[in-house]
């Protein structure tokens, strides 16, 4: 018997109202709860379920829905069952039908929809293709919560019943689908956020009689700042406290509360967190710190949190802030945080107090501040689903130390990031973690790199420190965005000029040249001994208003699209105090400037009149250009198409599909990386099933065998030791080149088997391809981000320069063309190559190997290494390919930690 397919990743998950719901696979210790739930169903809703008044008995569906060979799932509030859906595979390939059934109560907050999402994960596990259900034409409600899931579906109305056929999300749905559900969850999350960022009501508990606990200066400060709302304090052992008159427990407090915050020892919070469960506090915020390295005392608030759809800010939290005149919540015993525009989420608190006091300095200020602490449960995912829709949110900064989802925090990084910029503060830089390298690919990939790519595909700009943080947010939300990387360089003093224009091409701005027109004009303002090339030395001894008549003609100059602004003080005047007002005339292109000895790293520098600072002024010229060439990439990342990557033509995935399930027999998940080696012939067999173009190779287990396959080649060929680990085949010996004669052959066979022993599985022979470029083209499976693609030089140059080009998997169309044009070494080998026909080639080729590791995920690595150019072809020589049993993709389904 068939066992169905459990989907990735079941938990808590929140329904339209904001309140949680626990969602798990059903199974036999499930049917009296299954039973009951059936037998408590109002007649009409049994008859929309069962299109009967007098359907099979609760015990039967109960018994049936429990099955192995069913993949059920329930939903559970309160500690309760409130709605089960369910299907059966079915014999001969035949679609198996859904069936949903939800209580009364809970009909209207989405657990419907939960549910299918649910199913569909399931339904893709187990690789069907499509599901179907028969639903009354007059069950509207279950009508439109399929029509609204997302997916590809027909619905045949014959008569008093709808035959609904649902398609699983194909490539070309996946987007549409991961669209459908994460709106869902958006509204769900913003609705449980409100509670936390938008609470009606406060009690703090366990604020103190002494001035300086915790609890005490959180209670302060909430109320100095005035929190639109009733605020009450829980304290047993004190009648008053800060002058406001206590509660001896949250049970006691008389009016309903919204959000509670703990500041109780951490040996109580999880009995201070049932309280708050049963008393109906819809959110927690834990300052309290000590918990989550306490496991009796997490696992109680967590379990209070899921029984009763608390959400949950900590433990370890500094608090949260949301700056709206509606609502001035400032629940935390930090400083900073002004109101403003930039939302701010760090899972350090020292993070949080560091950014807010920056950017209260430089004016932009705070719309709302989160610090997560220990993150049990609400994390920067959720903050960006509330910025999203946030109008006070102009930008957002995150400090993130870990992801539970990434691909989760890719989708809705990328949905607030078309809207308002998003900047993450990288940790854990260093390639501490990364894993053996049993190819180059997987040497190169650290953890760093791939979450670099994640990055990059969901338009989060990374930066470095705070500093960095500040300047790039001060660019992004005081000029407009560059139309591209060409900055002209502007300064009346040639040196700072000259450290403007290199600091510029380190970071990959471009220091355009002027146009003749541009020149000249320069030319007629400027004095004769001044420099009208890029950078622009309008010389020591220019007045200031000629030096901002000089900044005004740049930024009309069509071959631009940003200005850089260096200027120190002369006996003859500074010109600094006109840059702002030159650049209120500027037409849509941002200026930046630059102020050597200024004692910050960055100021806002008003123009006239206007209040609010309009030009950033650095005072390091690296930096500044640092923080311009973020909002080039910005501007690039908003332009460029979001298409998914066609599928290459020709590719065979059934022939494909069958090399790896012939390999993978008899492998299980603890099988050795070694054993997991895909032979060599089998190697190039899966490349010819993906049509990527290599020299043909045969695998000889003798030397008179490799003699043979040297006769039937019919020229010189290559000899290369088959060992697994065997990762540099040239350094360590296992490549014997242009052998010309059986005697050759014949002895270079047994020279490879004395050196490697008992290790080598064979020996390759191949044809001699004459001597080109060499590309490297890598994949690396990295659960849970996925498969990451990389593209760099090959052959013997891998290992000496470190520059590759790295995209995560499924790819976009722009993604692949990306990855010819990032690494230098790459762009300036195509662009050398004489056939214009190349580049196309050699983006065929990684296209095809993209398709492979997308279309095939038991592929935990592949590389190509050389892709040989020569002659206007392409050919790959040597291919590595490691198997392991596939995981689960985790973005079907999204739910929150617990």
């Amino acid at each position: 018997m068939t066992t169905c397919g459990t989907p990735p990743a079941i938990g808590r998950s929140l329904l339209s109202d904001g309140s949680a719901v626990f969602i798990r696979r059903l199974g036999p210790s499930d049917r009296p709860a299954v039973e009951d739930l059936h037998g408590r169903l109002p007649a009409d809703d049994v008859y929309l379920r069962f299109f009967t008044g007098a359907p099979a008995s609760a015990r039967v569906v109960a018994e049936m829905v429990t099955q192995p060979d069913t993949a059920a799932f329930g939903a559970f509030h309160r500690g309760g069952l409130v709605g089960v859906a369910h299907y059966r595979r079915e014999p001969g390939g035949r679609a198996p039908e859904i069936a949903v059934a939800v209580a009364r109560p809970e009909q209207r907050n989405g657990v419907g929809s939960l549910l299918l999402e649910q199913l569909v994960a399931s339904a893709i596990a187990d690789g069907l293709p499509r599901v179907v259900a028969d639903v009354l034409t007059v069950n509207h409600g279950m009508l439109r919560v399929i029509e609204d899931l997302g997916l590809p579906h027909r619905i045949d109305y014959d008569g008093p019943v709808s035959h609904v056929v649902i398609d699983m999300p194909r490539d070309e749905d996946r987007t549409d689908y991961l669209d459908a559900v994460l709106a869902r969850q958006a509204s769900a999350d913003e609705a449980s956020l409100r509670a936390l960022l938008e609470p009606r009501s406060v009690a703090v508990i366990g604020a103190g009689r002494r001035a300086e606990s915790v609890g005490r200066m959180v209670l302060c400060q909430i109320r100095a700042a005035g929190f639109s709302g009733p605020l009450h304090v829980v304290n047993p052992r004190a009648s008053t406290v800060a002058g406001m008159t206590c509660y001896p427990s949250v049970d006691q407090i008389p009016a309903e509360v919204d959000l509670a915050v703990l500041a109780v020892p951490a040996s109580q919070v999880g009995d201070v967190a049932e309280q708050c469960g049963r008393r109906g506090v819809r959110a927690l915020l834990v300052v309290t710190s000590g918990v989550s390295t306490d496991s009796a005392a997490s696992a109680r608030l967590v379990d209070a949190a899921r029984r009763y759809g608390m959400r949950i800010v900590g433990p370890n939290s500094l608090g949260v802030l949301n700056t709206d005149p509606q609502v001035r919540l400032r629940a935390t015993f930090g400083r900073g945080g002004t109101a403003g525009e930039v939302g701010v989420a760090a899972q350090s608190g020292g993070v949080v107090i560091g950014l807010t006091s920056e950017l209260d300095r430089l004016g932009l200020g705070v719309s709302t501040a989160l610090s997560t602490g220990d993150s049990i449960d609400v994390n920067g995912d959720d903050m960006l689903l509330w910025w999203a829709d946030d109008a006070r949110t102009r930008a957002a900064v995150l400090y993130v130390e870990s992801f539970r989802r990434p691909e989760q925090f890719t989708e809705i990084a990328r949905r607030l990031a078309r809207r308002a910029p998003v900047v993450a503060i990288r940790s854990g830089s260093s390639t501490a973690g990364q894993r053996a390298a049993t190819s180059h690919s997987a040497a190169g990939a650290t953890p760093a790199v791939v979450r670099e790519a994640l990055f990059d595909r969901a338009g989060v700009l990374a930066v470095d420190d705070l500093t960095q943080a500040v300047g790039a947010l001060a660019v992004l939300c005081w000029q407009p965005p560059p139309a591209g990387p060409r900055v002209a360089v502007l300064s009346n003093a040639g040196g700072g000029g000259v450290l403007a224009a290199d600091a510029c091409a380190r970071h990959g701005l471009v220091v355009a040249p002027l146009s003749e027109v541009t020149r000249a004009r320069l030319a007629r303002l400027l004095p004769a001994t001044a420099s009208v090339g890029n950078p622009v030395d309008t010389t020591a001894t220019v007045s200031a208003e000629t030096f901002a008549d000089a900044l005004k003609l740049l930024t009309t100059a069509p071959e631009i699209d940003a200005v850089m602004v260096i200027t120190v003080a002369t006996q003859v005047g500074d010109p600094a105090g006109l840059v702002a007002p030159a650049a209120a005339h500027s037409p849509g292109k941002p200026v930046i400037a630059v102020r050597f000895g200024q004692p910050v790293g960055v100021v806002g520098v008003a123009a006239g009149a206007v209040e609010a600072a309009s030009v950033p002024r650095f005072a390091d010229p690296s930096a500044a250009a640092h923080a311009l060439a973020l909002a080039v990439r910005r501007s690039r990342w908003l332009h460029t198409p979001d298409r998914p990557a066609p599928i290459p033509d020709g590719v065979d995935l059934a022939r494909a599909r069958e090399i790896v399930t012939a390999a993978m027999a008899g492998h299980t998940a603890a099988a050795a990386v070694e054993d997991t080696w895909l032979a060599a012939d089998a190697a190039y067999e899966l490349l010819a099933a993906a049509r990527v173009p290599t020299a043909p190779a045969r695998l000889a287990w003798s030397a008179e065998e490799a003699a043979r396959c040297w006769r039937q080649i019919g020229g010189p060929v290559v000899l290369k030791a088959d060992a697994p680990g065997l990762l540099h085949k040239s350094r360590a010996g296992g490549v014997l080149s242009d052998l010309r004669s059986c005697l050759e052959v014949e002895d270079g066979y047994r020279t490879l088997a004395e050196r490697f022993g008992e290790r080598p599985r064979g020996v390759l022979v191949q044809p001699l391809v004459p001597a080109g470029s060499e590309l490297l083209i890598g994949v690396t499976r990295h659960p849970p981000y996925g498969a990451l693609l990389s593209v760099g030089l090959g052959g013997t140059n891998t290992d000496i320069v470190n520059d590759r080009a790295h995209r995560l998997l499924p790819a976009t169309a722009a993604d692949l063309d990306e990855l010819l044009d990032a690494p230098r070494g790459v762009a300036r080998m195509l662009a050398a190559d004489r056939d214009a026909s190349c580049r196309d080639k050699v983006a065929d080729v990684i296209a095809r190997m993209a398709w492979l590791a997308t279309a095939l995920p038991e592929i935990a690595e592949a590389e190509i290494n050389p892709l040989i150019l020569t002659s206007g072809t392409v050919t790959a020589v040597d291919v590595r390919i490691r198997l392991a049993p596939a995981t689960p993709d985790g973005a079907w389904l999204r739910t929150l930690p617990f």
